[in-house]
């Protein structure tokens, strides 16, 4: 959106629309926006390839609603750790916007934004249907960012065959987001098999000696095959995000 509002901005300029000193003013408020409690970042999508993303934990609905309305102004928009309550502040006041409860993500995608920027493939793998919630953010977080996506869902190494019998879906992908909670293991076992980068996500799930996450992360951080990358416990989102940028 700012790209072009720039190239307006000069337009204007060379036709006389407007002074050098009004133009001026108008380029000082495109960087960000300062709400008072939050300074909106305009510019994170020329310099990242995609808008400020709205952490909504911590945040009132109030808070989040006027950020979300900053943002949305001709771009997409992506919310995470959201709640129906936040989604439902939100639907009040934009419209068409998808929530996925399971992912806790709030989206609104811009109908000249729907084109895919590739066709590298991003494929989500998760352990097991407790470490969904997570893989999902991954996958609406790559889907935001215009990458074809593919789920694969359950195939942890209590039964590897099930992995095994997947080996199509795992061969068309260019990157692999790998979840998985308990022992951690499942990121291993792919890099071991596959030659395409594989990111590790630990999750908090598993029984006490799991420590909330801690356990898988240590043995992701410890994997015995090369080209394993990690983020933070429960970061579906860092994710998705890397696994992106990669297929850029």
């Amino acid at each position: 959106m700012y790209k072009e509002e720039l190239k307006t901005i000069l337009k204007k300029i060379r036709t006389n629309e407007l002074s050098v000193e009004e133009a001026t003013g108008k380029l000082e408020n495109l960087p960000f926006e300062n709400l008072g409690f939050a300074n909106v970042d305009h510019h994170r999508a020329l310099r990242r390839g995609f808008p400020e993303v709205i952490f909504c934990q911590g945040k009132t609905p109030t808070q989040i609603v006027a950020i979300f309305k900053s943002l949305a102004k001709g771009q997409d928009v992506l919310a995470t750790r959201t709640t129906p309550e936040i989604h439902e502040a939100i639907a009040a006041e934009i419209e068409d916007t998808e929530y996925n409860k399971i992912a806790r993500t709030i989206l609104l995608r811009h109908k000249k934004n729907l084109e895919l920027k590739t066709d590298k493939q991003v494929l989500i793998c998760s352990a097991g249907t407790a470490d969904i919630p997570v893989a999902e953010e991954a996958a609406v977080t790559a889907e935001a960012m215009r990458n074809p996506v593919e789920r694969l869902y359950d195939v942890g190494v209590a039964g590897l065959h099930r992995l095994l019998n997947n080996k199509d879906a795992l061969d068309k992908a260019n990157v692999l987001v790998v979840v998985a909670g308990m022992d951690g293991v499942l990121p291993t076992v792919v890099s071991g098999l596959m030659n395409k980068p594989v990111i590790a996500v630990p999750t908090s799930v598993g029984y006490g000696a799991n420590f909330q996450g801690l356990a898988p992360l240590l043995t992701m951080l410890n994997s015995c095959s090369p080209g394993v990358t990690v983020v933070n416990i429960d970061n579906g989102f860092g994710a998705g995000y890397f696994a992106s940028l990669i297929n850029r």
